[in-house]
């Protein structure tokens, strides 16, 4: 069994004004969250509005979902101490005039100093699901594999259409956001392990990063864990949704370790289209056409169904089946978290959408 992990990030909000507050390091120093919560499972993010929280190592989407609500609602208890509330939205709906301050880690303040203006609007939250691999070796072959389908996930998981108080046109925002980063997107096809530590060095060296961890790719080679890191979707407003993520990104990487041992063909696409697919997911979520992983322009549905064929042996073998099917049509029958903050908005005005954003961070 391919045991996974979870990753999810929140904004500070004011519940009057809906605006993100500097309150991070007052929430995450809440004696409120002992025991419920380990100090190691709150971590600091790159702006003080925001905070992170990561899951043990999870044998079952039980256990996972189990996790998240643990963490929404001790996180969320602690935001309410300080007088704010945690949003699980993956932009902020509204700005303030002056930048929220960065964090004071070193590398946080290194990145200020190298880019101000993207850290001042990186006011966005994103889940991230690690996927444990045997060696990495066989994490390159995963990327190679995964990476034609990282689209589909990121139109699925769309949650962030709105930025300074209007609708962007985008079901996620976020990420073109990120796109900005010098190295981001999805992944490119590396021949080997060695082609991959090679290319990574050659950023290092260049000084176009100072760090693996801003390679800032949409999957990777975990830093720090033997796992493949996707980290492409946005943060979803609901727990079970984050907990439908983490199922489909281990059937995606159990099914990519078999075919690998199989010897069965690597789907190849390449850059260009990739990068477009991507924009486009972004752009229109799942209310319109996908860009299948062979290239061809199909309905939302239709690439969705794709997906679920392709992993269906492994969350099957995985006992996630069922879970992640009825997840699965959820989705298709209500739409994406965008879909949904649209609604609000439009059926309730600001009041409406706020109670949305920070409803589910509590979530019993």
């Amino acid at each position: 069994m391919i045991t996974v992990g979870v990753e999810e990030e929140y904004l500070l909000l004011d519940p009057g004004s809906g605006l993100p507050v500097p309150l991070a390091e007052e929430v995450r120093g809440s004696s409120g969250l002992e025991p419920v919560v380990d100090r190691r499972e709150v971590q600091a993010e790159l702006l003080q509005a925001q905070v992170e929280v990561a899951t043990p190592v999870c044998t079952d989407l039980e256990e996972v979902g189990g996790h998240l609500l643990r963490l929404r609602h001790a996180v969320g208890a602690a935001a309410e101490e300080f007088g704010c509330r945690l949003a699980t939205c993956a932009t902020a709906p509204f700005r303030r005039a002056a930048p929220v301050p960065v964090s004071r880690q070193p590398r946080y303040l290194a990145m200020e100093s190298q880019a101000p203006q993207l850290v001042a609007e990186q006011l966005i939250n994103g889940m991230h699901v690690h996927a444990a691999v045997p060696d990495p070796q066989t994490g390159v072959a995963v990327l190679n594999r995964i990476r034609v389908w990282l689209p589909v996930l990121v139109a699925m998981a769309a949650n962030s259409p709105l930025w300074d108080g209007r609708d962007t046109g985008f079901a996620s925002w976020r990420t073109l956001i990120f796109g900005r980063w010098p190295v981001s997107g999805p992944p490119p096809y590396f021949d080997d392990l060695a082609d991959h530590e090679r290319r990574v060095q050659e950023l290092l060296t260049s000084g176009i990063i100072t760090d693996t961890g801003q390679l800032y790719w949409q999957a990777r080679l975990s830093g720090r864990y033997p796992t493949v890191e996707v980290r492409c979707m946005d943060v979803q407003l609901r727990a079970d949704d984050a907990v439908m993520f983490a199922g489909i990104v281990r059937g995606l990487v159990a099914t990519a370790i078999r075919d690998e041992k199989a010897g069965a063909p690597v789907p190849r696409c390449a850059p260009e289209l990739l990068h477009g697919a991507n924009w486009h997911a972004a752009r229109h979520g799942i209310s319109a056409s996908l860009v299948a992983p062979d290239g061809t322009l199909r309905s939302a549905g239709d690439v969705v169904h794709l997906l679920m064929e392709h992993i269906a042996p492994a969350l099957e073998e995985a006992g996630d089946a069922r879970e992640v099917g009825s997840l699965v049509h959820r989705l298709l029958r209500q739409g994406t978290p965008a879909d949904q903050q649209r609604r609000a908005l439009a059926e309730g005005g600001f009041r409406a959408l706020t109670d949305l954003v920070t409803a589910q961070g509590t979530m019993p």
